[in-house]
């Protein structure tokens, strides 16, 4: 398992499955298994609740695109 966690801001929040809309710093890891699925997990920056964005499962047709994806995902939530 490949994980990768990144500290963003969020201004206009994010939407999770548990808690509806969160904002301010955020912290987003990524988890890629070696068939490709991934798993994406958002909390707050020092927080203990973790929460799931919507969506899921998540399938990568190549696990190698992971980084990426994390990237493209950090770069999309801190835009919103």
């Amino acid at each position: 398992m490949n994980e990768i966690t990144s500290i963003f801001k969020a201004t206009h929040g994010v939407m999770t499955e548990e808690v509806g809309v969160i904002s301010g710093e955020l912290e987003l890891t990524t988890a890629c298994q070696e068939d490709g699925s991934l798993t994406l997990h958002i909390t707050y920056v020092g927080a203990k609740d973790v929460y799931t964005l919507p969506g899921s499962p998540y399938q990568l047709h190549d696990p190698n695109d992971h980084t990426v994806i994390h990237q493209m995902l950090v770069n999309v939530l801190e835009r919103t």
